[in-house]
């Protein structure tokens, strides 16, 4: 009979596969006796694009230089590798994509591991069952789900929690890549598998996420963290970082509603009463973490739609007189252009949208900016929106001229501004928006999740 563990070592290179790190760092960790490897390979962070298209953010190459340094490391120390979120969304076509590329590279390294697959990608119909027994319920602000919303996705994915990660790797893989996860699942699901305690193991699987994020230097990359029986320990892999109880207590505050709480698919992490105690100069000790399971479990859906095609167009103004009245200029480029799509396109304000983003003056905030001194600089953008692709294109190159020549009200004679691109229209393509926000009670933390373990390496 096996001895129970005493800890588990979780070795973070990044805070997100093909963002890249050192190979020093990764050697550093299996130093130091690392029994996993653990990293995200996607977001929602950059847009419901990703997820819509089924495509990743990351570049192959990228995505292949990270590997193939974690894929012979976890050959060479004998330990498992785990990567969730794979192609950024998640999707089916995101996991067989990172898996891809792990055969050709552990062909051209000779490594035999078994890679298994844990698929997250769900069809609407099957959701509808689930939907008519009133099992899937809203997250704010959402409002109710309904079967349209639904059809209308073109990819949806379940949110797993560590469970899949943990059968996979029960049923002997070597590697997981997995579909859409928690954050924090690819750091949990060995030292749970352990015995070691939930509280602090969510807890430790939410400040590594991120990688060196919870240190003196978030440039720099990889932690290390030890979980055992009454808290955890951190460390940065970098030897000229630090983590403090201050870089690591402030991660709680990172895309959270709530600093002292976190939901995950089985219940929700407290860290109220959590004290951080520094035990040198670069680590960190944390305990009293705890971990409330929850009466239902529940696993988050994201899905996303197209919503229609976007043509874009981006001037400079350097003109102090016109700068000097930026806002009466863009209010002027709004009316003009609505006048001449009407007259010319003869389209309804409902046909088509338009936005106007003044860089260097109030794009980031808006109306609440409070900075009104007149900018040096303004790029202007022009994002149109359309059901097609052609009618986004034609308001666009309508917009040419004004974004050129077009004078404030009391100027009497034509200004030249400075299109950044030639052509001036660039087609973005197909737009998406996320659609889903709402969890579904289930029966099993696996039933909506599809692994795939082969029974040979590769």
């Amino acid at each position: 009979m096996t001895a129970p563990r005493e800890s588990v070592r979780i070795l973070v290179p990044c805070g997100m596969l093909g963002a890249g790190f050192p190979a020093e760092i990764v050697a550093r960790g299996l130093d130091l006796g690392a029994d996993v490897i653990a990293v995200d390979g996607g977001s929602t962070d950059s847009g419901p694009y990703y997820l819509g298209t089924g495509t990743a953010k990351t570049a192959a190459a990228a995505v292949a230089r990270d590997l193939r340094l974690l894929l012979r490391a976890a050959a060479t120390a004998g330990i498992p590798l785990i990567v969730g979120s794979c192609g950024t969304g998640g999707t089916d076509s995101g996991v067989d994509w990172v898996a891809g590329i792990a055969r050709t590279v552990m062909a051209e390294e000779a490594l035999e591991l078994r890679v298994a697959t844990v698929y997250s990608e769900q069809r609407a119909t099957d959701l509808k069952a689930y939907l008519d027994q009133g099992r899937v319920h809203p997250l704010p602000p959402a409002g109710e789900l309904d079967q349209a919303t639904l059809d209308g996705c073109t990819h949806i994915v379940a949110m797993m929690g560590h469970e899949p990660i943990a059968e996979a790797l029960a049923a002997g893989a070597d590697v997981v890549l997995a579909g859409r996860a928690t954050d924090t699942a690819v750091v949990a699901a060995v030292p749970l598998m352990a015995g070691m305690p939930a509280g602090p193991t969510w807890h430790a699987a939410k400040i590594v996420e991120c990688g060196a994020q919870c240190t003196t230097n978030p440039r720099s990359s990889g932690v290390f963290a030890t979980i055992d029986a009454t808290g955890f320990t951190i460390e940065p892999l970098d030897p000229a970082v630090a983590c403090t109880p201050t870089s690591v207590a402030a991660h709680m505050l990172y895309e959270t509603v709530n600093p002292f709480s976190m939901r995950e698919p089985a219940g929700t992490l407290m860290v109220a009463d959590a004290t951080y105690r520094a035990l040198d100069d670069r680590r960190v000790r944390v305990e009293r973490s705890r971990f409330e399971p929850a009466e239902q479990y529940t696993v988050k859906l994201e899905g996303a739609r197209r919503t229609g095609y976007e043509t874009m167009s981006f001037t400079a103004i350097r003109d102090p007189h016109i700068l000097g009245q930026i806002g009466t200029w863009a209010a002027l480029l709004r009316r003009v252009l609505v006048e001449r799509v009407t007259q010319t396109l003869r389209l309804s304000v409902d046909d088509y949208a338009f936005d106007i983003r003044l860089y260097g003056h109030d794009a980031v905030l808006d109306a609440i900016d409070p900075d009104t001194r007149p900018p040096r600089e303004v790029g202007v953008m022009l994002l149109v929106h359309a059901a097609d692709q052609q009618t986004a294109t034609a308001v666009a190159k309508l917009a040419n001229p004004l974004m050129l020549h077009l004078p404030t009200p009391d100027m009497d004679h034509l200004p030249s501004l400075a299109f950044a691109t030639s052509p001036a229209e660039t087609e973005r393509g197909a737009t998406y928006e996320f659609v889903l926000n709402h969890v579904v009670a289930v029966d099993s933390p696996t039933a909506l999740f599809r692994i795939d373990v082969p029974k040979d390496s590769r």
